[in-house]
């Protein structure tokens, strides 16, 4: 907890909580283990407050790669900078741990029960406030693997719109879950 209050803003820290709260409380439904997803969970923003300058540095020094489309996405730079130190500094050797922290904003095909966890524990921690946001809660609750496909159709045709690259990660997870149709009601789109 020192660590995360010297390297998160206090609006960060409560998030990085709320998503690791969240975590235990989804991790059965997609069959994570609680300890791994409470922690990823907690440390998954850990590079967020820094500069994207540094985090991308900071992913680069360590080995990731950027495609084009990753590279033109610096919302997503965290990840890859959170992967690295928490690798690095912190002396992270778990893989399962280490791809929920780079893939939470992402995702990718193929994600595991805890990438899955983590990626939508931060999607519907208590402090996402969205249209829908109350109704995904719930569906993640009730049939989380229909709201992670929900999630990343959501989220892709969002960012189609809005005229930004879908990363490769991002597409492989759409693909694997396009033939899922999940609709919002109307009515809980607040």
């Amino acid at each position: 907890m020192d660590l995360l209050r010297k390297r998160l803003s206090e609006k960060r820290l409560r998030h990085s909580l709320l998503v690791a709260e969240r975590a235990l409380l989804l991790a059965p439904k997609y069959g994570a283990d609680p300890g791994k997803a409470g922690f990823a969970g907690l440390v998954h923003d850990i590079c967020k407050c820094s500069s994207p300058e540094e985090q991308l540095q900071t992913a680069l020094t360590g080995g990731i790669i950027f495609d084009k489309n990753l590279e033109a996405s610096p919302a997503l730079w965290h990840s890859a900078a959170g992967f690295v130190y928490i690798r690095d500094e912190l002396g992270v050797t778990d893989g399962d741990i280490l791809n929920a922290v780079r893939y939470h904003t992402s995702g990718r095909g193929g994600m595991s029960p805890l990438e899955k966890t983590v990626y939508m524990a931060d999607l519907t921690s208590a402090d996402r406030e969205y249209p829908g946001s109350v109704w995904l809660r719930r569906l993640t609750e009730e049939e989380p693997e229909k709201a992670l496909a929900y999630s990343v159709q959501w989220i892709t045709g969002d960012l189609r719109e809005k005229g930004l690259p879908v990363t490769k990660e991002t597409g492989d997870l759409l693909e694997e879950y396009k033939d899922v149709v999940v609709t919002c009601p109307i009515e809980e789109r607040e």
